[in-house]
């Protein structure tokens, strides 16, 4: 992003974040705290090429993303994976098919045709079970769930998550710091490939850990944090912030 302004619908001015800047390099893993109605939620859908910036350029993989949808520019926003707060499934469908359905709309592929990839991120979400629930019935523990593995079934190279230990109970909360880093540094269901990860949050405290970036959203401004930064004052910098 270069001289980025976030679009927003919620602010009087549409307008959420001005001026980022920010570049994020392949297999990093970014975790950006912000408190409420910071612009977490849009940050996520603008890097991930489902929001176009109200001002300024953004590039996904050195390409300028524009507002069309061409097929090269279907192409590179495949190669981002979008994990929305709450897993946002469709509540017409059930578990599978929610998350076969990037699969097989994008390879014109039945439901059958995609049951090995399907069947192995329902076995490693812990969702076989419940595949057959229809999603509204599911619980937000699993519905979350659901939605990274909708993200993550065609490999995407960078994945974008918006709050993902939101309502979580600590024993999930536990699978997705696990899992999550076990996506960054090559999981066996994305071909053992790093992926990039940037992760927004209300709370750092979780995410603290080596080799990760750091950035605060506050006062409309995202603030990327020096690496020598002490983790040990990323919580007190965020309270700052508390009214």
């Amino acid at each position: 992003m270069t001289g980025v302004d976030v679009a927003s619908p919620r602010t009087a001015d549409g307008i959420s974040l001005r001026d980022v800047e920010w570049r994020i390099e392949p297999r990093e893993f970014w975790v950006v705290g912000g408190l409420l109605s910071s612009g977490k939620t849009d940050l996520c859908l603008t890097a991930a090429g489902a929001l176009p910036p109200a001002r300024g350029s953004l590039r996904l993989f050195g390409e300028e993303v524009g507002g069309g949808f061409t097929q090269g520019q279907v192409n590179q926003r495949l190669r981002v994976g979008l994990v929305q707060d709450g897993g946002l499934l469709f509540r017409h469908l059930n578990v599978a098919e929610n998350i076969a359905l990037p699969l097989q709309y994008h390879h014109d592929a039945t439901l059958e045709d995609v049951l090995p990839r399907l069947s192995a991120w329902l076995e490693s979400t812990g969702l076989h079970d419940r595949a057959l629930q229809p999603a509204g019935s599911v619980g937000r523990n699993w519905a979350q769930r659901a939605g990274l593995a909708r993200a993550c079934i065609l490999e995407p190279e960078l994945l974008v998550l918006d709050n993902p230990l939101t309502g979580l109970d600590p024993r999930h909360a536990r699978w997705w710091l696990d899992t999550l880093g076990l996506l960054w540094r090559g999981h066996p269901l994305v071909s053992h490939r790093p992926m990039t990860l940037v992760v927004t949050c209300d709370d750092f405290r979780p995410w603290i850990a080596p080799g990760r970036r750091y950035a605060l959203l506050r006062g409309r401004r995202f603030e990327p944090l020096s690496p020598t930064l002490d983790p040990g004052e990323l919580p007190r910098l965020l309270l700052d912030e508390a009214p």
